[in-house]
């Protein structure tokens, strides 16, 4: 998988991340559906991560051909695949808010507090990718680095999480 289709593939997960909140959050839904639905969560969550850092890992390659990052550069707090996962968030929350924007039957207010919010968000989207760009353009000048950052989540993984290692066992009912 090429970086494109990586950063692609990190979007899709918060798309689905997005909408599984959403069912998450459904008034009827019953103890099973959220149970169901939190194991969901956590495994594209844990696939988001996962893409973001190969985000960093496709573009650290690709600088080490140049002989960058320059290790006595300034280092960056944040990773390039950690403002992706940032944007695509982003993207997402404009693209509802669009759509709240133009939802027929809206109570009144609704559309003037939409514009507003998509003014914000748009802004802090612009932001966000200017700060990206910035970044780039400091680490091919060699004024700055970034490293990868692993998330080493552990609610995923048996042997670190203690409520799966600890959990005595249950019998049928």
């Amino acid at each position: 998988m090429g970086f494109e289709r990586t950063v692609a593939e990190q979007h899709l997960a918060n798309f689905e991340l997005w909408h599984a909140e959403d069912m998450a959050r459904t008034p009827e839904a019953s103890d099973q559906d959220l149970a169901r639905i939190k194991r969901f969560i956590d495994r594209a969550n844990q696939r988001r991560n996962d893409l973001s850092e190969q985000c960093d890992v496709f573009l650290l390659n690709f600088l080490s051909q140049q002989n960058l990052p320059a290790p006595g550069a300034e280092l960056h707090s944040e990773s390039p695949g950690l403002i992706l996962d940032r944007l695509s968030i982003l993207s997402l929350k404009l693209f509802h808010t669009r759509e709240e924007i133009d939802r027929p039957q809206a109570p009144p207010g609704h559309r003037e507090r939409n514009l507003q919010r998509l003014s914000i968000l748009v802004e802090q989207r612009d932001d966000l990718a200017a700060c990206l760009d910035s970044l780039w353009q400091q680490v091919l000048k060699r004024e700055k680095r970034f490293k990868l950052y692993r998330q080493l989540k552990m609610y995923n993984d048996p042997a670190l999480n203690p409520a799966v290692y600890s959990a005595p066992a249950r019998s049928s009912p």
